[in-house]
């Protein structure tokens, strides 16, 4: 088989199941592990993939539309997101004052908060606010605005109130992430309110998943290097990593669960 061929039944594999990974096509194909990560790395060139850590996935479209609505009770928990959201947990202290992204991961990281030290958190979630509620030693704020279908609030309002403001430590997610392009989002009311939450934070963390970082979203929220820290996963890549971590950010990628 000609090697342009098998490229294209990688493409139409991908089509099919939106992932393919390296062993999968060395196997199929009866080719070394070396020439099929070739294979991958030329469709990433043309635009056809986006490389991951053990594979490829198809490439996301620039996202221009808000969240639609969030079942967080009937929301799988994948591994990845889990263990994010473990890790990015762990780094609140006594005292701290927190701004929790709206976003999955702020839901994730309710079944990891701590429960042993006294903390304030700002949420502009409704659903993330309502499971917050049996937490006593935590201290709720929830802005205010026009809610979403998602249950967020991002609007004039809600931008209005994180504004008045100051955080020691902020949670944020995103729609992309490139060293060139930094953190991206699907709307300008979400860039808007993410960048007053940023603007007054001392500490700044990102919660993404590897899929997301080498991908720009619509808008532009700020340059990479704003952020301290980013959480991550396995599925990103080193030469992502290495760039990000150029640009200034302590980039943290957690492990699987064996």
């Amino acid at each position: 088989m000609f090697m342009e061929e098998r490229q294209h039944q990688i493409i139409e594999a991908l089509k099919q199941t939106g992932k393919i990974t390296v062993a999968e096509i060395a196997e199929t194909y009866d080719i070394s592990v070396e020439s099929a990560r070739r294979d991958l790395t030329h469709l990433e060139r043309q635009g056809l993939c986006k490389r991951t850590h053990g594979g490829a996935i198809l490439p996301q479209q620039v996202s221009v539309r808000p969240p639609v609505d969030r079942d967080f009770a009937a929301m799988p928990v994948y591994d990845n997101y889990r263990e994010i959201a473990r890790a990015a947990a762990s780094m609140i202290r006594k005292n701290d004052c927190i701004y929790l992204t709206g976003g999955s991961f702020g839901h994730i990281m309710t079944s990891f908060l701590p429960t042993d030290i006294s903390y304030t958190l700002v949420v502009n979630s409704v659903d993330i606010a309502k499971a917050l509620r049996p937490f006593t030693n935590v201290e709720v704020y929830l802005a205010g605005g026009k809610m979403r279908p998602s249950g967020s609030l991002v609007d004039s309002l809600a931008t209005e109130f994180v504004s008045r403001m100051h955080f020691d430590l902020c949670f944020i997610t995103g729609g992309g992430l490139t060293a060139s392009f930094g953190l991206s989002n699907g709307t300008d009311e979400t860039a808007a309110f993410q960048r007053a939450v940023i603007r007054n934070s001392r500490r700044k963390c990102l919660l993404l998943t590897g899929s997301k970082i080498g991908v720009d979203s619509f808008i532009k929220v700020c340059e990479a290097a704003e952020f301290d820290a980013l959480i991550t996963d396995w599925d990103c890549l080193d030469e992502q990593r290495t760039a990000l971590e150029d640009a200034g950010i302590r980039v943290t990628v957690v492990e699987a669960p064996q």
